[in-house]
């Protein structure tokens, strides 16, 4: 997708909008405290607009349907949100109903699920969980996989046995970069990413440092992994703004990604900043 001057669009692939209420973000702790109030369009634009990007895709932050009714109203208001991942019951024998209504809608380009904090680290692979999943595709709709590092091998499992359904990893499956861990992540992204059907977000690595003290040399050997592993046709920047506060400033964050990229040809660098995003969201 190009903008008005013909150029590439560049897109934040992943952040969230928040409007606290208690009840409703229970993964807001007394550590999270910066994020217990509103996190609006209105504020996102002002900082895509100081990294000249064009726009963002809005991903659901509250697993319940008014979260994807509220994420499509603000598309609708605003232009510069150019998709929504939401949330819809990918268990329930409702499902289709639920994934109709939600179609007339065209900006939403996906759904997730928080499977990192299910319980069961089998979640992904029940049969009501799967049932929801083959049934993206009929409407267009990617899957984004909200995953732990210690996911992975059960995530290979689920790709291999769904190859027509796009996923995106978020946050690079969250490695743990605090304590320079990477051996083992390194060996099982790269056995996910063998799977053409899955994409990568260069996301929420921050959240996975050590949130005060990091530089960005922290971040190279991880990007270099996914890199070698997904090549620049299937990685995509994101934010993860505004949980990424908790970290960094939003340019700061974006800018680890955005100086990696130096490094690339000038055609590989426009499909990390924005064509992979919207190609793997069909943006058009």
């Amino acid at each position: 997708m190009n903008n008005e001057e013909g150029e590439t669009m560049r897109l934040d692939s992943h952040q969230h909008f928040i409007d606290y209420r208690p009840e409703d973000y229970p993964w807001i702790g007394e550590q999270e405290s910066i994020l217990k109030q509103k996190f609006l369009p209105t504020d996102l634009k002002p900082l895509l607009d100081s990294i000249t990007f064009d726009g963002a895709i809005a991903v659901q932050a509250r697993q319940m349907l008014q979260e994807t009714e509220w994420l499509l109203t603000l598309a609708d208001q605003y232009d510069f949100i150019k998709g929504v991942v939401g949330w819809v019951e990918l268990c329930s024998p409702d499902i289709r109903q639920q994934l109709e209504a939600f179609s007339k809608k065209p900006k939403l380009r996906g759904v997730r699920h928080v499977i990192h904090d299910e319980p069961d680290d089998g979640f992904m692979l029940r049969d009501d969980f799967l049932r929801g999943l083959s049934i993206l595709g009929e409407y267009g709709l990617t899957y984004d996989l909200l995953i732990f590092e210690k996911h992975l091998p059960n995530a290979i499992r689920l790709v291999e046995r769904l190859p027509e359904q796009p996923f995106v990893v978020d946050h690079l499956a969250k490695p743990r970069i605090s304590d320079g861990s990477i051996v083992e992540w390194s060996w099982n992204i790269k056995a996910l990413a063998a799977n053409d059907n899955v994409y990568c977000k260069l996301s929420g690595m921050v959240t996975e440092a050590d949130t005060s003290v990091w530089n960005p040399e922290q971040f190279k050997p991880y990007l270099d992994v996914v890199f070698e592993a997904f090549g620049p046709d299937r990685l995509m920047i994101g934010s993860d703004w505004p949980v990424s506060l908790l970290s960094r400033d939003y340019q700061s964050v974006m800018n680890i990604v955005i100086h990696y990229a130096d490094q690339l040809s000038s055609e590989d660098r426009e499909k990390v900043l924005g064509g992979n995003c919207a190609r793997f969201y069909g943006i058009v």
